[in-house]
Order: structure tokens, then sequence, then C-alpha cells
């Protein structure tokens, strides 16, 4: 049974994990106070080509969205979102917890444009209701798109403009900064943004996720609130340490590009086979919408996600790999996938006789 479920089935990486062991028997600091973290600040200082920043370690995604979007907004204040945004569907309601509403628009594509923001501050004009503070996108996007440059700094233009925040979640964007789709660098996300983060446990960590934050104003007192929301490890080296491993001989890079690499392979196996999409993606996250029959036969060998459902006979699925998803795994699921349909095919014509 192989598992296309996610891209955190595995654990990390050797070198991380090698990396890791050899720091092991050594004393650090605690709290992100050590040499390391140090260290893997400065390594993502040079790559995002700024040194005005403040860069913080957390464990994982929705601590590091609850954390961020929690400690820019005032309690009467709301973060905007697409309908899909992970912070709306996938993370049970922990923004909402901290007592700031997520303000949602359809998207058809997963994400968010100047247009759908202003929607919702037409809608929200005095203080009877909560007022929109922050706009939520993540790169790539819960069904796999990802932002141009050009539509990057359409909405940072616009947010500067409304005088809201921008908070860019990087869980997969390694995925996005790989894609052969992609025209943004790092460095343009951090001109561009208020805030954002690289996703480590999506691409090669144990676990990890670096935020960084551009804004003044929400510089002041963060490790306050990292404290506070119970986010501040102990051993907090364990963070540095990865994120050092991540930012040194590009391998950061170098695990997203592989994951994505084998997701156009089974892209590829799909579209022979005449199937369409949920999605136009590029990136490590593929959504081939498939007959109910044939969902039901690779689930025998395969793990995989519904998406959604498309009509009485039809289903879209998620399909995701890794830094580690091998290559053999890729070339024998497109050799089952064939084989499965010519058996479907053959089962059905025998059944019309």
């Amino acid at each position: 049974m192989y598992c296309f479920n996610n891209d955190y089935s595995e654990g990390a990486h050797p070198q991380i994990m090698k990396a890791l062991i050899e720091a092991s028997l050594d004393q650090h600091d605690g709290y992100s106070m050590d040499t390391h973290t140090e260290h893997a600040k400065e390594l993502i200082k040079k790559e995002i080509k700024r040194e005005d920043v403040d860069i913080h370690f957390l464990v994982g995604g929705t601590q590091t969205n609850m954390l961020a979007i929690s400690a820019a907004l005032r309690p009467h204040q709301a973060v905007i979102a697409a309908e899909t945004g992970h912070i709306n569907v996938h993370e049970t309601g922990a923004v909402e917890s901290t007592g700031h509403k997520v303000l949602t628009r359809p998207s058809a594509d997963g994400k968010l444009t100047p247009a759908m923001i202003q929607e919702i501050l037409d809608e929200h004009t005095d203080e009877h209701m909560v007022q929109p503070k922050m706009a939520y996108i993540s790169n790539t996007t819960e069904i796999g798109t990802q932002y141009t440059l050009t539509e990057l700094e359409a909405l940072s233009r616009f947010c500067r403009q409304k005088g809201l925040y921008l908070f860019l979640d990087g869980a997969r964007l390694g995925a996005a900064l790989t894609s052969p789709e992609n025209d943004l660098s790092m460095a343009d996300i951090a001109r561009l943004t208020d805030l954002f983060y690289i996703g480590g446990t999506k691409n090669g960590a144990l676990f990890g996720e670096a935020l960084v934050i551009a804004h003044p104003d929400l510089k002041p007192d963060f490790r306050y609130m990292i404290k506070q929301k119970g986010a501040m490890l102990a051993k907090g080296f364990l963070l540095g340490i990865q994120f050092e491993e991540l930012f040194q001989n590009n391998l950061f890079y170098d695990m997203a590009s592989h994951a994505n690499e084998m997701a156009m392979e089974l892209k590829k196996a799909f579209s022979r086979c005449g199937f369409p999409f949920f999605s136009g993606s590029a990136t490590n996250q593929q959504f081939p919408i498939l007959p109910d029959s044939l969902i039901a036969r690779l689930r025998q060998s395969y793990q995989f996600q519904n998406q959604k459902k498309i009509d009485e006979t039809h289903t879209a699925v998620r399909f995701v790999t890794s830094w580690a998803t091998k290559e053999e795994a890729v070339r024998q699921f497109t050799q089952d996938l064939e084989t499965m349909i010519k058996e479907l095919a053959a089962e059905r014509a025998e059944a019309r006789k």
C-alpha cells in the first residue's frame, strides 16, 4: 500500500537526520537562542536578500497561522481568505478560537484577488461589524495553484493602499518556487508581503516552519506572543538545525523539485489516460477527476484523498508527492493505472454481452 496522501508521510531527509544526530549530545541554549538557530536566520536573510526582518521558528503550520494572525490583529479585526483557504477549512477554527473572524470569498482557482478583497471591504463599513485588517494567501494554494509575480504585486499594492497586512502561508512554498510555471523568488515574497513563512514540515524536515516578519509594527514583543500561546519550544535548537540544513547546498529547493517532478509524472499518466483535472496544478499536488469504479480499484493498492464529488460517477481526488517519493513507485503506479483501466473496460464489455 503506497501512500500518496500527503507530503509528510516520511520522516526527514538523511542530511537533516545526520545533523540532528551529530548535535544531539552537544549542549545548546534553549528557546531558540542557540547558535544553530542564529545561523539559520542568517542563511534565510541571505536567501531573501533582507536584513531588516525578524525570523521565528515554530513547529507546525496551523500553529504558525494562528499565532501570526492573532498577534497581528486587534480584538475587533478579521482576516480575509479564499473560501478554500487553509485557515478556513483545515484548522478546526484555530483562528476563530483566538477571537478573530475569517471572512471568505469563493475562488475557482484557490487564489485571492484585489476584487475579492474589495467586496469584503465594501460589506464591512462601520463598527457594527468586524474590521478587515489582513489578507491571507497560500502559495501553493490548497488546490495546487500558485501566484505569479504580477498577481502578488497587485495584491501587495492593493493591501498597502487599503491599510491591510498581507500574510502568505508558505507550508508548500518550496513546491511553488520550484514549479516550472513559477516566476517568483523568495526575495520577491519578502519584498511584497508583511509576513510569510517557509514550510519545512512538508518539505523534508521532521517538523518546523520559519516565520519571517517584515512589517515593523508586527515585530515588537512577538516572542511574548509565542510563549503565551504555548509555541515556544524549549529545545528550539532542533528547529534551528533543520533550517540550517535546509538552506545549505540548495537542499530546500532540491527536495521540492523532486516532489514536483514526481507529481508531473503522475499528471502525465492521468493525462495519457484521458482524465481531466480539478485544478491546473504544476506542483506536487495533483487533482485528477476519475471514475468512482477506478478509484475503488486504485484504493486496493494506494492511499490518496477525495477532493470533491463531481457527479454521480466521478470524483476529483488528490495525489500528493514528496521529497522522498520513489521513482519506481511512480512507475509502478503508472503501470497499475493502465492495467486497471483495461480490466474495468473488459469487465464492462463482458457485462454488456
